[in-house]
């Protein structure tokens, strides 16, 4: 009867263990987990992987995402030696340390041991909810128990190392070692990580930035266990003491910030988003830039762009010297903007005109005052140099020379090439003249780096991509192989800016009309940068000159670039290598196609002072010169004589007062010419 009596009360103990189990599964089972999908900090990398810029989350808090890979493995020991020894043991709640802080709190009358387990610490970070109430202690540990069936034990730490608090607007480990010591997680010294241990304990009273002392007394004892647990010894525990806790926050990573909101706006799913960019590059050129400013005024601006013309990935893009609403607009992405290039389409212009037979770079061409159906351009500096070779009217960047070859094409064949190289632009008006050769076309800093990458390349242009993986479509071939090789040796022998290196790196400058663009892009056998300073709001800079301004900037980001340039392909085989007197007949010197219709070679023609010019009277008046024509010449001022049978191609006019003058010459022959000036 007592034996039945024993089985029967051992079944009836059984069946009701099993039936609380059952009901405690069941009551597991059915817990309603919260979102499990964290928002992490948008992030912008560079090529390497390196942190470029990193964005907050919807609630202005930095939570980065991580990997349990890319934490240093001391730093995850010293984690569950302090917070939780038997994490990989339990099942999410740990029994024995409940009990154990349970009685020292009946013991002791207050709270002196924590008995809640990472797992709980995941739940209570998931819901934000308390640890004071037994409603909310209950609701974590049913949580922790539910969690630790659905995740294993290296995601659910992965979730703490995410959503640790570390005081202010910082959530998550990584997080605190970019704001705390400006590094990334996995390579850390101990007294970093006693100290990012201890913060989330208390993250609002242990802020070093905040509270310096209660942070570091906090570490010491995280460091005083580490030693007892054996995890590090007696001379790592004196090292860490003596190391300084950090007192202030650093700022999080903000390079290339006009890119990183470009990329951003291009495709703004992604939490990570990869670029071309080169980070240590880019840090000496956001440099540069802030140095270029520093001494030109309150209002100029800088832009560069650095790219790989083999592969046309871009290396450096800085929008602004300063991403700030200041006088300078520095939110503004000046690389972008569109803007008059002056002088730098120049090389283009010639390189097809090489293609179209037109000219050779030993050409012989004029450079005099010239009318083109009513346009009639003058050189920067108002002087003209008569006849001259190709290759010194590029490396002079003489205006009269490059209308007259864009003439010969006309302006719709250049705006061809710019469409076959990808380049797009903005006509003022909509209408294409002759203007566009000097500038009057809007283009953007990083589609005359796009071009210049094709010249470099040798005729091919692909696109500029910024955006890693991005795979290049197919070149499109502008210019032969043989033009964009004379370009390139025309340019490489201009004169570097005063104190920069003689190291014939080519490169071109322009200044837009009004001094209102300065401009130097150049390229070796593997690089190119171009360079903008102005103002962004389009006001003219007074002075401002590409060779003066921009060049110099061109040469010292190269500096940055790396120590020697790479050097420049040798001449393909059909380039044709010779003087001016061993080229064909026709390339010999430039004719217009329309020449026929022009007037004779020797016509007279006032060579100075140019048409339109102002020009400042001498004491003794104003030197006239005449060009081509036959001796005696006479000069009339108004229609009135002022000078009769004069042999010498050279006088000085006298008595011709001040303002407006119509100046006339007429030779032997009869024929004349004119030009109206302004007398100051």
């Amino acid at each position: 009867m007592m034996r039945g009596a024993a089985v029967f009360a051992l079944a009836a103990g059984l069946f009701l263990a099993g039936l609380g189990r059952d009901l405690a599964d069941q009551w597991i089972d059915t817990t309603d987990l919260p979102s499990l999908s964290l928002q992490s900090s948008v992030e912008v990398v560079d090529r390497r992987g390196a942190l470029l810029r990193v964005y907050t989350v919807a609630d202005g808090r930095w939570r980065l995402g991580l990997r349990l890979a890319d934490v240093d493995p001391a730093f995850v020991a010293a984690l569950l030696s302090y917070e939780d020894k038997r994490f990989y043991q339990h099942s999410g709640v740990d029994t024995r340390a409940m009990l154990r802080a349970l009685a020292q709190a009946v013991w002791q009358g207050h709270v002196s041991s924590g008995g809640s387990t990472i797992t709980m610490q995941v739940a209570r970070l998931l819901e934000a909810s308390g640890t004071g109430h037994w409603a909310g202690k209950l609701r974590q540990i049913r949580l922790a128990l539910a969690l630790e069936r659905r995740l294993s034990k290296a995601e659910i730490l992965t979730l703490y190392l995410k959503l640790a608090p570390y005081g202010g607007n910082l959530e998550g480990l990584r997080a605190a070692t970019l704001a705390y010591f400006g590094k990334e997680p996995l390579r850390l010294t101990p007294a970093q990580i006693a100290l990012l241990v201890a913060i989330p304990q208390s993250p609002e009273a242990r802020r070093p930035d905040r509270a310096v002392a209660a942070a570091t007394d906090a570490r010491d004892r995280v460091l005083a266990r580490a030693r007892r647990d054996g995890l590090i010894d007696n001379d790592q525990l004196r090292a860490a003491r003596s190391e300084v806790v950090p007192a202030a926050r650093r700022s999080f990573p903000a390079l290339a910030p006009h890119m990183a909101d470009r990329v951003l706006a291009e495709t703004p799913s992604p939490s990570r988003h990869q670029l071309t960019l080169d980070k240590t590059l880019q840090i000496k050129l956001e440099q540069l830039a802030r140095e270029v400013v520093a001494a030109q005024g309150a209002r100029l601006q800088v832009a560069l762009v650095v790219a790989d013309h083999a592969s046309g990935e871009i290396l450096a893009s800085v929008g602004s010297a300063a991403f700030q609403a200041d006088q300078r607009a520095g939110f503004v992405d000046m690389t972008r903007a569109i803007r008059s290039p002056g002088s730098t389409l120049k090389p283009l212009i010639y390189g097809m005109a090489f293609d179209e037979g037109l000219a050779h770079p030993e050409t012989l061409i004029e450079d005099q005052p010239s009318d083109f159906n009513g346009y009639r351009p003058q050189n920067f500096d108002r002087h003209y140099r008569g006849t001259i070779r190709i290759r010194e009217a590029l490396q002079q960047s003489l205006n009269i020379p490059v209308v007259a070859l864009a003439e010969a094409m006309g302006p719709a064949k250049l705006l061809a090439r710019l469409d076959q190289a990808g380049v797009p632009y903005a006509l003022p008006n909509g209408t294409a003249g002759l203007a566009i050769a000097l500038g009057g076309i809007g283009l953007r800093l990083e589609d005359m780096v796009q071009l210049y990458a094709m010249i470099a390349r040798g005729g091919v242009s692909l696109p500029l991509i910024h955006k890693a993986q991005a795979q290049n479509p197919q070149g499109q071939r502008v210019l032969s192989e043989a033009a964009a090789w004379q370009i390139g040796d025309i340019l490489a022998g201009l004169a570097p800016p005063p104190g920069a290196p003689a190291n014939r790196l080519a490169y071109k400058t322009g200044t837009s009309y009004g001094h209102r663009d300065a401009w130097a892009i150049g390229y070796d056998g593997r690089h190119v940068i171009g360079v903008w300073m102005g103002r962004p709001d389009g006001t003219p800079v007074p002075g401002a000159f590409g060779a003066d301004l921009a060049a110099p900037v061109l040469f010292q980001a190269f500096a940055r670039l790396k120590p020697t340039l790479t050097p420049q392909p040798p001449a393909p085989p059909a380039t044709l290598l010779v003087s001016t007197l061993d080229l064909p007949q026709p390339l010999r010197h430039f004719r217009s196609r329309s020449a026929a219709f022009d007037a004779p070679a020797d016509t007279p023609a006032v060579a100075f002072p140019p048409d339109g010019a102002e020009v400042e009277l001498l004491p003794d008046g104003v030197l006239a010169r005449v060009s081509g024509g036959t001796p005696p010449f006479t000069w009339l001022a108004n229609g009135a004589p002022v000078v009769v049978a004069e042999r010498a191609r050279a006088v000085m006019l006298g008595d011709l007062g001040r303002g407006f003058v119509t100046l006339s010459v007429i030779d032997a022959e009869g024929r004349s010419a004119r030009s109206q000036v302004r007398l100051r």
